[in-house]
């Protein structure tokens, strides 16, 4: 057997160009999403690589024990914790199950993945962790309010763990995104805000550049120009003023 990479939320978007970079290179791969793998599993099989699949719901523990309990205890040299999903409209008017729901995904179940996987990594003295974090978690998320906290989390944990984990031979990266071309905007109900109807990022571009970040060891990766000035622009505005830049970009209605 070969060397194993683990993606998750690999049936489309930046997961799914993720796992065809570690195809390209060889890796054996393990996926796992809420949504069918059978057309991943296909394309990703054409390349000559080992291809197993989980469809399992990454915001229960029950299902991330299911996605560690599949590995059997093969050792992972690659983790791309990508599962993730976004929420739109404002706070109070979102129904309280779909805000757990973005948690669970996000937060909890990233977490509880990250935990187990990394422990084995450290016990063995190697190992690569990519995390999809995202711009939006250097911001407040006005009508995004729950998505853009869980990847602050998401930012975050990356940077702890990193400098935690710095003499062990695990490496952490995290890519932190703008908005990229998948179907997150629509999964999200916004499709008729601003964000939601301009351009984006094509997903393998984003991929790429997180996939090349993580080979070099690199702790983080802010991916396209444009993101990377935002990124310093949240760095020195006032939180209000970052709430009042996010609601003329997200608020529903305003892509009409």
């Amino acid at each position: 057997m070969g060397k194993l990479a683990v993606v998750t939320g690999a049936s489309s978007g930046i997961g799914l160009e993720l796992a065809r970079l570690f195809a390209g290179d060889g890796h054996d791969l393990m996926l796992c999403a809420d949504r069918s793998l059978g057309d991943a599993r296909t394309m990703l099989e054409a390349t000559g690589v080992q291809v197993d699949t989980l469809e399992v719901d990454l915001a229960t523990e029950a299902g991330v024990l299911a996605l560690y309990d599949r590995l059997g205890g093969r050792p992972v040299d690659a983790l791309a914790a990508n599962a993730g999903h976004g929420l739109g409209e404002g706070f109070l008017d979102q129904a309280f199950e779909d805000i757990a729901h973005v948690i669970g995904t996000n937060v909890t179940g990233t977490t509880k993945l990250l935990h187990l996987v990394g422990r084995d990594m450290r016990a063995r003295g190697s190992g690569r962790i990519l995390l999809t974090g995202s711009i939006a978690g250097l911001m407040p998320g006005s009508f995004q309010a729950v998505y853009n906290a869980s990847k602050a989390y998401v930012d975050s944990l990356s940077f702890a763990l990193r400098n935690e984990l710095k003499d062990t031979g695990v490496s952490v990266t995290v890519l932190m995104p703008g908005p990229t071309e998948t179907d997150f905007f629509e999964r999200a109900g916004m499709q008729d805000t601003v964000v939601g109807k301009a351009a984006k990022m094509q997903a393998d571009k984003v991929a790429e550049i997180g996939y090349r970040a993580m080979l070099r060891g690199q702790g983080d990766v802010v991916a396209g120009m444009m993101n990377k000035v935002q990124a310093a622009t949240a760095a020195v505005l006032p939180q209000t003023a970052l709430a009042e830049m996010h609601r003329k970009q997200a608020e529903p209605g305003g892509g009409a």
